[in-house]
Formats: structure tokens, C-alpha cells, sequence
């Protein structure tokens, strides 16, 4: 890797910020700007030291950067990295890509005609304790699976919409900012989602989004899936209470994620695989758990880290513009069912984008 990358962040907000500490603990690469045309944003840049531009073009007009960190509201993120990817500026957009994927596959067509690099900010899988779970998946030690379920249930504060409006808005809802990334492991884990049935409800605080919702999911593989979601419940089991990524979260010892095998089933974040004595598939058989060991770091940390192997040409996208684009077509089929009350059939992604750009552009998607 070149030892020394320059990377930029465009919005220094919650979660821009802990990209900007990540950016500090990634040894040969350094914060050279920011751009937030924000008060709060300008002073979490002059905190840190470096120059902070109104807009994109004004940053990759006045100085040089090898990398940009899209850390801004979801309906900023195509024109921005649309700017990024004309200018060969390789780009990290947090999750989701775009508010819908019509215009993300545009952003992804773009990228590979420019030759342009771009990733997807699921920064879950990034997390060791996921790689070993899709280690354990691959190895066959929960046999095939067959079905999954998934929680992702909190409470947030009444601040965390005070301070950001637009959280309060149409499409802005849990569905969206939320379960994203719990599809994002599913899909990463369990395989490509084919169709899915949904239901939500109205905000109770009076918000236009939803505040909670439930989906069944139908897998490619054959295996099915539900997962419900919620910013308005008090419990202890979403990703963010027990994956212990995040140290602003008061961590619980409960799991989310369960994923049944024909060998046996796997909870996460945990990591216990659940099987009979001796295999025997046998539910007089006794059942015990086994937990794996696997290593511990900060998965934005390794993003970042992996974004500079990318830049540097040493590394393929973990999470390609492609990835993103299949996870938030998910996303938009759930919406969709949940407002129409029908199943909704998930078109293949490689399918969609070569009828929309030509076979040339689908054949060559991987690294964009």
C-alpha cells in the first residue's frame, strides 16, 4: 500500500467522524480535508486540523486526494460520487448507495466506464467475527441451510431525529437506515434474496417513515427467512447491542441472528453453532453448543485499511458498488410490499444492468 494515501470525508455527522477516527488508526494514510457546508461540520474539521469545502468539486478542485469517504445523507450520495468517479477519484459511499436503485446502477455504469473504484460502506462484513461465520458456512458445519431469522430492535432518542430532520421523512425509516445492513450480512451469508413479503407501521411519534416492519424472505438457495425491525422498541437484540462494534452502545450477552442448517444451526454474533451428539439429526438426541474462536478488531478500521488496498491496486472490492446495489434492491422490494401488501420478485442484478447498459458493462461488474 502507498504510504501516503490522502483521504477525504464528506460529512462529518455521526457517522463521518468515526470514519475520521478510523482514518487516524490506519498507519501510512492521513485526513487531508473534509468537506460539510455545516457549522458543527467545519468545527469537527478544524478539530481535527484540516481545511473543510462547501461542495465535492470545490475539494477535488483545490487539493490533491487519493480517496473520498461519503459519509453525507443518503439522497446526496449518487451526485457525489458520480462527481468522485468522473474526476478518477475512487470512493467509499456509506450504505445505503442510493435512495433507490435506478440511479445506483447508473452510478455503478459510471464507475466502470470511468475505471473509477467504487465501495459500499456495509462495514458489518468487515468484522472478523463475520468472516468466520462465512467460514464456518462454507465449510459445511451447519450442513445447508434452509432457514433464518433475524432482530433488529432498539429505541431511539427523540435527539437522534431533533438533530437530523430528514430522519424523519418518507423512506428515512428503520426499513432503510437499519435492516440495510442486516440484508447486507444476509445476503453475504445465506445467498441472494429472490423475493420477499412485508408489512410495516406508521411512526408512533408521528414521523412520514415507517417504525417498525417485518419481512419474509425467499433465498435463491432455497431456504427462507423473517426479520423484523424497529427504532421504536426497548430490548437488547439488534447487531448494535450485541456485536460490540460500536463502544457508544451498551453491549447485552443475547444474539440476533439465527441460521438453521441441515447439520445444525448457527447464532451470531455469538458464533455457537448448535448440533445433536454425533450428528445424529435426531431431536431425542441430545443438542449442545459450540462456540468458535475468532479474532478481534474494528471493522471500520479494516474498511478503511482495505479501501487504501484498493486505491493502491492490491485488492478487489469486498463490497462492491454492485454488492450495494443488490442490498438496496432488497431494501426496495420490502418497501414496496409493505406498502402494496404483495410479494415482490427481486430481479437479478447482473440482468437488470445489462438490459439497462449493455452486455459489456454486465460482464465486467465485479470490481465496480
Amino acid at each position: 500500500m502507498n504510504s501516503s494515501l490522502r483521504l477525504a470525508i464528506s460529512g462529518l455527522g455521526l457517522v463521518g467522524k468515526r470514519h475520521a477516527d478510523a482514518i487516524v488508526q490506519v498507519q501510512g494514510v492521513e485526513l487531508a480535508a473534509a468537506v460539510d457546508p455545516q457549522e458543527s461540520g467545519r468545527m469537527a474539521a478544524r478539530e481535527r486540523g484540516v481545511d473543510c469545502f462547501e461542495t465535492i468539486d470545490a475539494l477535488l478542485d483545490s487539493i490533491e486526494v487519493d480517496g473520498v469517504v461519503l459519509a453525507t445523507p443518503t439522497p446526496l450520495h449518487v451526485d457525489q460520487a458520480s462527481a468522485c468517479v468522473e474526476r478518477g477519484c475512487p470512493v467509499l459511499v456509506e450504505k445505503p448507495i442510493g435512495t433507490s436503485s435506478r440511479e445506483a446502477h447508473a452510478l455503478v455504469a459510471l464507475a466502470l466506464q470511468e475505471g473509477t473504484p467504487l465501495l459500499v460502506g456495509h462495514h458489518r462484513r468487515y468484522n472478523p467475527l463475520i468472516q468466520r461465520a462465512k467460514d464456518a458456512i462454507e465449510d459445511g458445519l451447519i450442513g445447508d441451510i434452509r432457514a433464518v431469522h433475524g432482530t433488529c430492535w432498539f429505541y431511539k432518542p427523540d435527539q437522534y431525529f431533533d438533530e437530523a430532520p430528514w430522519r424523519k421523512r418518507s423512506g428515512a425509516g428503520p426499513i432503510s437506515v437499519n435492516l440495510v445492513h442486516d440484508i447486507d450480512l444476509l445476503r453475504y451469508l445465506c445467498g441472494e434474496i429472490v423475493a420477499v413479503q412485508a408489512i410495516s407501521a406508521a411512526s408512533a411519534r408521528g414521523f412520514e417513515n415507517e417504525d417498525v416492519a417485518s419481512a419474509l424472505l425467499e433465498f435463491g438457495n432455497g431456504a427462507v427467512g423473517s426479520f423484523t425491525v424497529s427504532d421504536s422498541i426497548v430490548a437488547p437484540w439488534s447487531w448494535e447491542f450485541t456485536a460490540r462494534e460500536n463502544p457508544k452502545y451498551a453491549p447485552t450477552a443475547e444474539h440476533c441472528y439465527k441460521i438453521g442448517g441441515s447439520e445444525g444451526s448457527l447464532s451470531l454474533p455469538d458464533l455457537r453453532i448448535w448440533s445433536h451428539n454425533d450428528r445424529q439429526r435426531d431431536w431425542w438426541t441430545p443438542i449442545s453448543a459450540t462456540s468458535l474462536v475468532r479474532d478481534a478488531s474494528d471493522p471500520l478500521v479494516n474498511q478503511i485499511r482495505h479501501f487504501c488496498d484498493v486505491i493502491a491496486g492490491s485488492a478487489e472490492p469486498i463490497v462492491s458498488g454492485a454488492e450495494g446495489v443488490k442490498t438496496l434492491q432488497v431494501i426496495e422490494a420490502i418497501q414496496v410490499s409493505a406498502q402494496t401488501c404483495r410479494r415482490i420478485e427481486i430481479p437479478p442484478f447482473e440482468a437488470t444492468i445489462a438490459r439497462t447498459f449493455g452486455n459489456d458493462i454486465s460482464q465486467n461488474i465485479r470490481y465496480f
